[in-house]
């Protein structure tokens, strides 16, 4: 009994530490089988999806996962499978950031969703070209959603190019889009910066 309680208490421990770590971090490394993606984050504009991110990592939800979808000349989707496709259990959805005026440019990491734009939950994307299209915009008055920007790579855009080229096909679930040879992310870690990794 005496163990258990002291497995507890240092479990929760390092939840909390990792919380704190995550409160002073301004970016977040993401090591991949291919090599490590540096990304600049934007609580500023973002602030529920960037602590949401933050939340995901630091539980690790994200470790071991994979990149499940590459669109070439596209996107690179990750977050939410194992290798062997098992979904990971997502936390609730999230309030709908993607009008907070960042643009889903080349580089820059966004949320994936649903059909609603508050469906948000743990998967993720880097854009690997300017996807305007996937830009929130105002039409005749009336919103048309896109996907919530929440910050920009920073170091690692060519280990983000070679995710991009990779053959790809079917995989678990997916018809199509899925890598062949399954790209690892081993974890998701929040830094200060790119220097203190």
């Amino acid at each position: 009994m005496l163990v258990r309680r002291i497995g507890a208490f240092i479990a929760v421990a390092f939840a909390l530490a990792a919380s704190a770590g995550a409160q002073d971090a301004t970016h977040a490394k993401i090591k991949t089988s291919m090599g490590d993606i540096v990304i600049e984050l934007y609580p500023e504009e973002a602030p529920v999806t960037v602590e949401n991110f933050f939340g995901y990592a630091t539980s690790g939800h994200y470790d071991r996962t994979i990149f499940h979808r590459v669109v070439h000349g596209y996107v690179i989707q990750g977050g939410g499978y194992s290798r062997y496709y098992t979904e990971r259990p997502p936390n609730d959805p999230i309030a709908y950031e993607g009008d907070n005026g960042l643009k889903n440019e080349r580089g820059t990491i966004a949320m994936a969703r649903g059909d609603d734009p508050a469906s948000a939950q743990a998967q993720w994307f880097i854009n690997l070209a300017d996807n305007e299209k996937l830009d929130h915009k105002i039409v005749e008055g009336l919103p048309l959603y896109g996907y919530a920007v929440f910050g920009r790579v920073v170091d690692g855009i060519e280990v983000v190019d070679a995710i991009g080229a990779v053959s790809t096909g079917p995989g678990g679930p997916f018809e199509s889009e899925a890598p062949i040879d399954p790209i690892i992310i081993e974890r998701v870690d929040p830094i200060k910066s790119p220097e203190n990794q």
